[in-house]
């Protein structure tokens, strides 16, 4: 059992690493991303909030965040878990420090994918193609990297500071199988 998070900015490749990795150990993948587009297609008074939300390319808030993690973490940590997606703030990575410590579980590794701005930008606008999504345009992608880099890279900094031993910065330039492979040989250590 291994519990798993995934940072990088939006395009990194978190989504595709963390179905990967998932599926190697039989983990559940919490993609918060993934989730609040499930939700989305329910159609319902949230669902058109969170789409206007999505498509201007800001964040959904963290409680309704943090109720949705919570839900998914009490029925998935017994076989383990991979956060992709989750924490993106300092009052979210407070919330499940503290929702981890009450449930006596733990971070087993924390894994950080760094890619620069102009190939995540290629990457997303090819996905936007690729998957018809309406959230991958040039203006979100822009307003997505900067929250990323005003929020989401101040708490990857916190486990980078307070959980060295478990925190491993991968190289999101490569190519996909080869980011795969250097992940799975820290999994083995």
């Amino acid at each position: 059992m291994f519990n798993l998070i995934f940072f990088g900015p939006p395009g990194a490749g978190k989504g595709t690493q963390a179905k990967k990795i998932s599926k190697l150990l039989n983990i559940s993948h919490l993609s918060t991303g993934d989730i609040l587009r499930s939700k989305i297609e329910q159609k319902d008074e949230i669902a058109i909030k969170l789409k206007q939300i999505m498509s201007s390319g800001k964040l959904v808030s963290d409680e309704i965040l943090n109720e949705i993690v919570s839900q998914r973490l009490l029925s998935d940590s017994k076989k383990g878990f991979l956060l992709d997606g989750y924490p993106r703030t300092l009052d979210q990575s407070d919330f499940l420090n503290n929702f981890m410590s009450k449930n006596n579980l733990n971070f087993d590794f924390i894994f950080n994918i760094e890619i620069e701005f102009n190939t995540l930008k290629e990457r997303i606008l090819k996905r936007s193609i690729e998957e018809d999504r309406e959230d991958d345009n040039l203006e979100v992608i822009q307003t997505r990297y900067k929250a990323y880099s005003e929020t989401t890279k101040l708490v990857s900094n916190f486990y980078k500071e307070n959980y060295p031993q478990i925190f491993h910065e991968i190289n999101g330039e490569d190519k996909i199988d080869e980011i795969t492979s250097k992940i799975q040989k820290i999994l083995k250590k």
